[in-house]
């Protein structure tokens, strides 16, 4: 090995501790990047190809009831490769050992076998046979949560009628990768799940002989989805059309997308973080190196090495230790790319979902971890090539000391000397003091940023579940009724209170922008749905005009008094402009809101209601679901308790185990930059504070004057990385919102205080660790250091 290398070697073993902090630091950037890109390009091409395979639809529609002579037309449209037409709709379940009713979905199969698109793929047992009414398949998920196998069944309510059916078939199918009833949060396979009947027993369970209610398409490569949709939207719109929409608007698709658009936030936003600060600390060493180098650095020029040699031998010293801090990245990486894809396995339905690793990651977070170490060293380099031999080989000029601002403004106060010291040497060195002072606030930075998820959680529960919706069950019913059937439900068994609601189906458009969602016909005094203000205040909606989100609004450049087009799917089928009058607040989904009564005079009928929100009795719910389970008029049941519980179950163990990460690369960047700054300290100031030690000051005062520095200056970055926390979160609740949930902005005080304690605490353990040398310091060595 030639010299430089040598020495390189050495300097390496010498720093290993500094360098080591370092590399922790680096590594978790490194590891954050190749994370979120695996798991990014894993749910991606896992999609993809499963898409592929199985002919996942390009465009879906429902409607009433279309006869299936309309068929020919649809594959006439522009554009349109594949048609499949199906008979679809919601049903009550009686499972075993449930006494709640569960939810179902039954398509209906073709005739000839199973579908050419959305093809579900069949784990276990068969098909259902066509020609037996009784037979169904179902989501494998389903049959897992209650213990089915082929030949098992249960009782459902199809269309009013009780039936006995039986399970052939356990399936997944492309279209329910993320399966979610209505109305529901997250993923519930004990209460939700997908059946598949032949085509002949749903004609027959839902009167549909004849004709269909939903079709899916496959469109030709090139085609316009845009002008396929408006084609076929004029083809349903007589028999009933909601409104064809893409695969943004299919539910489980929009989902999967919102979730590797996260994953790209989280790439984008968490590793930079990181870089950054390693960058700061291979300056803060390397400079340190440098300068007790210097009388090494003229020697080596003077011998002939040449000032780019001399720079070079820095640099690699500073990319041995990015090299290190990659390698640990990429192994944190991976290991967590793999532990994502199983987790992602219990969430998104796939048939397989393996980690492929990506060598565009790992190549392109090695090389950004190499380029930022490397930056970080380029400063210190550069002080070092300017100096000649001659200047190099003397020592520098000593620096002038004297009375300055920090003794005239804390002389009345009296300070301790030891006090003053700590003081003086902020004040002196400026630049060591701001990188600690940054380090610190990143530290905060990170901590609040991902801490205040829990309390953007609470508050999103507070308003789904506690100030928006007080309901403790809505029943779903299977089509509009007269408001007489509120009465009815009064007389169910343990109902306390009963609000009747309806919506329907529209589409917003105002200048480029277009959106399909649901119009809420809101009662002046209804109190169990309630409408919020952007500030979480409960108020009723004007009697004329809409009421829209205050996150849609803004998307689509909408302020109140603005006119917005909407656009309505069911009959009249008619388009109005109407104006703005109200902006809310909705954490999970976008509803627009409208008087009932000016609802029902835009459709020009007598007001309806789809759906019936609860209070009830809980002594009596043993027989209200018994009751329900033989009402034909329901098609669905959501009990709001036990969906919160599991919301908020689910939540918080996944919010436990991410919080968890954030704060061990919180208290990294601590240890870090306070390990590193104590060391350089000690480093230079060995001299000084052994002297302290022969003028009688005690082994805590002289650490006091180390410690309490780092100290102080981790108590004076509190505050700065409050506000960059503040802002930190600002960007990762922009990054995660999505259109079905919207994160708020909220950082509590408990937040800024646990995160406060987690910092200040890792400084404290740092600080005493370099204390630990400074005991063993021999006072003589130290003295015959040069300062």
């Amino acid at each position: 090995m030639r010299a430089l290398d040598l020495k390189l070697v050495r300097d390496l073993r010498r720093i290993w501790a500094q360098g080591l902090a370092i590399a922790l630091v680096l590594a978790c950037g490194v590891g954050i990047l190749v994370v979120s890109t695996g798991a990014q390009l894993t749910l991606t091409e896992s999609r993809d190809a499963y898409y592929e395979r199985q002919r996942f639809a390009d465009v879906f529609a429902t409607a009433t009831r279309v006869p299936r002579t309309l068929v020919p037309e649809i594959e006439r449209i522009d554009g349109v490769a594949q048609v499949e037409t199906r008979i679809a709709s919601y049903v009550v379940l009686d499972m075993p050992g449930m006494l709640e009713p569960a939810m179902g979905r039954l398509i209906s199969l073709p005739e000839a076998g199973p579908p050419l698109i959305n093809m579900p793929i069949l784990r276990s047992g068969r098909l259902p046979d066509p020609l037996r009414a009784d037979e169904i398949a179902v989501t494998e998920p389903f049959a897992e949560a209650h213990s089915l196998l082929p030949g098992d069944g249960f009782t459902a309510i199809l269309d009013g009628q009780l039936r006995r059916l039986t399970v052939t078939g356990l399936m997944l199918s492309p279209e329910f990768i993320y399966t979610m009833g209505p109305g529901t949060l997250i993923p519930d396979d004990r209460r939700f799940g997908i059946l598949w009947m032949g085509q002949d027993g749903a004609a027959a369970a839902f009167d549909m002989d004849g004709a269909f209610n939903e079709v899916v398409l496959r469109l030709t490569p090139g085609a316009s989805e845009d002008a396929v949709i408006a084609a076929l939207d004029i083809l349903l719109e007589p028999y009933g059309g909601t409104g064809a929409y893409g695969r943004d608007g299919q539910i489980s698709h929009a989902f999967l997308q919102s979730e590797l658009d996260q994953l790209a936030a989280i790439a984008v936003v968490m590793p930079p973080v990181f870089l950054l600060v390693a960058a700061f600390l291979v300056n803060m060493v390397l400079g340190r190196l440098i300068a007790l180098e210097r009388q090494q650095i003229g020697l080596l020029k003077a011998v002939g090495y040449t000032t780019n040699a001399v720079a070079i031998h820095y640099l690699k010293l500073s990319a041995g230790i990015g090299v290190g801090g990659v390698l640990i990245g990429w192994a944190i990486g991976a290991w967590g790319a793999a532990g994502m894809a199983g987790l992602y396995q219990d969430f998104f339905r796939f048939p397989y979902l393996v980690y492929v690793p990506s060598p565009a990651a790992f190549a392109a977070s090695g090389a950004l971890g190499i380029a930022a170490v490397v930056i970080g060293a380029l400063r210190a380099v550069r002080s070092s090539v300017r100096l000649s031999p001659a200047v190099a080989m003397s020592p520098p000029a000593p620096p002038k000391y004297g009375r300055g601002i920090v003794d005239r403004l804390a002389g009345p106060l009296r300070l301790r000397q030891t006090t003053m010291m700590i003081l003086r040497s902020i004040v002196r060195w400026p630049g060591r003091s701001v990188v600690t002072l940054f380090g610190v606030t990143a530290s905060v930075a990170v901590l609040v940023g991902s801490l205040f998820t829990f309390d953007a959680m609470d508050e999103m529960v507070d308003d789904f579940f506690y100030n928006a919706n007080r309901a403790q069950m809505t029943v779903m019913l299977s089509d509009p009724r007269s408001r007489g059937i509120i009465e009815d439900a009064r007389a169910l068994p343990g109902v306390l209170e009963v609000e009747g609601h309806a919506s329907v189906p529209v589409r917003l458009s105002h200048g480029s922008r277009e959106q399909t969602l649901r119009l809420e016909g809101q009662s002046g005094d209804a109190r169990l749905i309630r409408v919020l203000d952007p500030d979480g205040r409960a108020i009723h909606v004007p009697p004329e005009g809409i009421a829209l989100p205050a996150t849609l609004a803004r998307e689509f450049g909408l302020g109140l008094g603005d006119l917005v087009s909407v656009e309505l799917l069911t009959p009249p089928r008619e388009t109005h402009l109407l104006p703005v009058t109200a902006l809310t607040r909705q954490s999970m989904g976008q509803d627009a809101h409208m008087d009932e009564a000016a609802l029902f005079r835009l459709m020009r009928q007598v007001p309806q209601v789809n759906r019936l929100n609860l209070m009830v009795d809980e002594a009596e719910l043993p027989a209200l679901y018994a009751q329900l389970k033989q009402t034909p008029a329901v098609s669905g049941v959501m009990l709001w308790d036990e969906t919160r519980a599991q919301f908020q179950e689910e939540i918080q163990r996944n919010l436990a185990t991410s919080v968890t990460i954030f704060a061990i690369l919180g208290i990294l960047i601590t240890f870090g930059v306070v390990y590193n700054a104590a060391r350089i300290q000690l480093a230079e100031r060995a001299h000084e504070l052994a002297s302290l030690r022969v003028l009688g000051f005690g082994k805590g005062e002289v650490a006091y004057v180390l410690v309490g520095e780092l100290m102080l200056l981790a108590l004076a970055a509190v505050p700065l990385g409050w506000l960059a926390g503040y802002g930190f979160a600002a960007l990762i609740a922009t990054g995660l919102s999505t259109e079905f949930v919207s994160i708020p902005l909220v950082v509590s005080r408990g937040t800024f205080a646990l995160a406060t304690m987690i910092v200040l605490s890792a400084a404290l353990v740092s600080a005493l660790i370099v204390k630990r040398r400074l005991d063993r310091i021999e006072i003589v060595t130290a003295l015959k250091q040069k300062e």
